[in-house]
């Protein structure tokens, strides 16, 4: 496992978890549609990406063409 998804897992874990806690202790309603659940959304997806490799943001960005690593860009880059 790489330190990038092991980065991902701590991340999305920490969403869900201060999720989990602020609804536990009443300072948030999940049972209420609200925006709450984008934030949901995000860090289950940081936590499985970590896992699984499969990140719907990663697709779209290779895509358009945004080179996956810094070095790429050594070569011809502006």
């Amino acid at each position: 496992m790489t330190i990038h998804r092991i980065v991902r897992i701590v991340a999305g874990f920490f969403i869900l978890l201060s999720l989990g806690l602020a609804h536990a202790f009443g300072q948030v309603d999940l049972t209420q549609v609200s925006w709450l659940w984008f934030t949901l959304f995000v860090g289950a997806n940081l936590f499985q990406s970590g896992f699984t490799q499969f990140c719907p943001l990663d697709m779209m960005l290779k895509k358009l063409g945004v080179p996956e690593h810094a070095d790429a860009c050594k070569s011809g880059c502006a």
